[in-house]
């Protein structure tokens, strides 16, 4: 059975005057499922090539807020009766996190459509309108961002999304930042890492990056524990290479676990359950 939805997408606009503005995210909403949830942009690169000037660090720290506010509303819209009322459109919703004002984001007028899976419909929603134009490395087929999502899915219907916090785990000269992390004592940063590239070299390379990465924050004060959530590369030729990228990364010299993609779902089962035992001690 096909669902009703309405949606809007979220506009950076660099500069009011001109009205210039790149889209950075969708928020969908279906009154019918009581189902509210957004995606927006986690990197600020093709803006800054548009926009040259623009504060990356303070653009990322609100497309974080709406994301998570919204997926907030989601779940409050889950644990409500009906009969507590629920908001008539996206509208309603997208406007409880950003009212309309003269700010650089800006919703932009709504659209409606049916769906079967609403999950899949926002992504789709996101991909056509926001990343559709995106400059991707020649050798890069999925971007980690596209790898999230797969993981995205499974974790929002166990309603972890709005656990997850960024965290920058630091040493004296350097830093990692994560920008899913969740924390109970010990910070547990989930990091997407996607090798479904068009060779074997970038591969190796790409492991030996994280392995670098890892290694030179290993040393620092705050106890963290890293799980990459590996997107695995569609070229049946690659899959030695992924191989031995996954042995690479066995290797890490931090407290890690290694997720496969086809994992995901009892991956974000067993951490659901973790914050759940979490939140019921505190």
């Amino acid at each position: 059975m096909k669902i009703p939805y309405t949606y809007s997408a979220l506009r950076y606009v660099h500069d009011i005057t001109t009205g210039e503005f790149v889209n950075v995210g969708v928020v969908l909403y279906s009154r019918e499922a009581r189902y509210a949830s957004a995606i927006c942009r986690s990197t600020f690169g093709r803006l800054s090539k548009t926009f040259p000037g623009m504060d990356g660090d303070a653009f990322k720290s609100q497309m974080r807020f709406v994301q998570s506010r919204i997926e907030e509303i989601g779940d409050e819209l889950k644990k409500e009766l009906p009969l507590n009322g629920h908001p008539a459109s996206v509208v309603e919703v997208a406007h409880a996190v950003l009212p309309p004002d003269d700010s650089s984001l800006q919703w932009s007028p709504p659209g409606s459509g049916l769906a079967e899976n609403l999950s899949q419909t926002l992504e789709t929603l996101f991909e056509r309108l926001v990343t559709r134009y995106d400059e991707r490395p020649q050798q890069e087929r999925r971007s980690d961002d596209e790898v999230w999502r797969k993981y995205r899915r499974s974790l929002e219907s166990r309603h972890v999304l709005k656990h997850l916090q960024s965290k920058k785990i630091s040493v004296q000269d350097d830093e990692v930042e994560f920008q899913y992390a969740w924390k109970n004592g010990v910070w547990h940063c989930l990091e997407p890492v996607s090798f479904d590239l068009s060779s074997a070299d970038s591969i190796r390379e790409k492991a030996h990056k994280w392995l670098g990465q890892l290694l030179s924050v290993k040393d620092t004060k705050e106890p963290f524990k890293v799980y990459l959530l590996l997107g695995e590369p569609q070229q049946e030729a690659l899959r030695p290479a992924f191989d031995k990228a996954v042995s690479i990364l066995h290797r890490l010299p931090v407290d890690s676990e290694v997720i496969r993609e086809d994992h995901a779902g009892e991956f974000s089962e067993k951490f659901a359950r973790e914050i759940e035992a979490h939140e019921k001690k505190g």
